[in-house]
């Protein structure tokens, strides 16, 4: 067997960036209002994460109560190894132990929150329609 016939392949293989075989969460597929759209941006610029993975059916809940447009606003941490962006490390320094979780203010809070809970912990003061 010729070793260049074998090698050039098994080179070019390793050589693919892992993050071609990433996990990525479902696709969100509501639909977003301006009130919703206006919470996400808020939530990011005061500094709110959103801890999930990208298998769990509950963050991909909390991301169809804000709807495509705002969902994608949103500072969010994948905490899966194998997940698109992966911030394993991060997840376990804050201590995430279950997801959804988010950070705001400095403390973790865990599991799906409506609009207008996380409206009321992060101080929103915008248009409520949700």
């Amino acid at each position: 067997m010729n070793t260049k016939n074998f090698l050039i392949p098994l080179i070019t293989i390793l050589t693919v960036p892992l993050s071609l075989f990433a996990q990525k969460p479902p696709t969100v597929t509501s639909s977003s209002t301006p009130s919703s759209i206006e919470l996400a941006r808020h939530l990011r610029s005061t500094g709110v994460v959103k801890y999930s993975v990208y298998w769990c059916q509950h963050c991909h809940e909390q991301n169809q109560l804000f709807g495509k447009k705002a969902a994608a606003k949103l500072n969010n941490v994948e905490c899966a190894p194998d997940g698109e962006n992966s911030q394993t490390k991060l997840c376990k320094e804050k201590g995430i132990k279950s997801v959804p979780s988010w950070e705001i203010n400095g403390s973790i809070d865990s599991g799906i929150k409506t609009l207008e809970e996380l409206a009321d912990l992060s101080n929103f003061k915008g248009n409520r329609d949700f």
